[in-house]
């Protein structure tokens, strides 16, 4: 089973910016942080703005932030939002799939990759918030160094 590099992404963003609870982040910075297009991540931070995971703050100090605690985050939730889908086979135009089963053992193979992303929340992967600033750091002080506007 694999996910996309949408979903990749977008809980990127969600670790980035639970990383960073005490203020905005600038896309340009998460995009910055993980080597990642800017063009992309706009569209995965849109998205999960549509989804109520993020809130956009406009103006000087604008920026993005979680529009609600680590903690109210479902893993699950948030790749069953960003997957386009997951077919992880062909059974829908497959002649013997009205007696195989297979189609079945897929199924449960995807409930069971699932319910593991669903017993967690953003917050259980942000267990280690202080290592990750501390991988990150470097990234965003370079970004800070390339446009000291943030620092207003």
């Amino acid at each position: 089973m694999r996910l996309t590099r949408y979903t990749d992404y977008a809980i990127r963003v969600l670790l980035h910016l639970g990383t960073h609870q005490d203020r905005t982040c600038s896309i340009s910075e998460i995009a910055r942080s993980y080597s990642i297009s800017h063009n992309h991540l706009m569209k995965v931070v849109h998205d999960l703005g549509k989804a109520g995971y993020v809130t956009s703050v406009r103006g000087r100090s604008g920026g993005v932030r979680l529009a609600r605690p680590a903690a109210e985050i479902n893993l699950g939730a948030v790749i069953r939002h960003s997957e386009d889908g997951f077919d992880l086979t062909d059974c829908a135009s497959c002649i013997i799939a009205p007696a195989c089963g297979m189609t079945s053992v897929v199924r449960e193979a995807l409930a069971a990759f699932l319910g593991v992303f669903d017993r967690y929340s953003l917050a259980d992967i942000l267990g280690r918030r202080a290592d990750l600033m501390a991988l990150l750091a470097p990234r965003v002080a370079e970004e800070v160094r390339v446009h000291p506007s943030i620092l207003k």
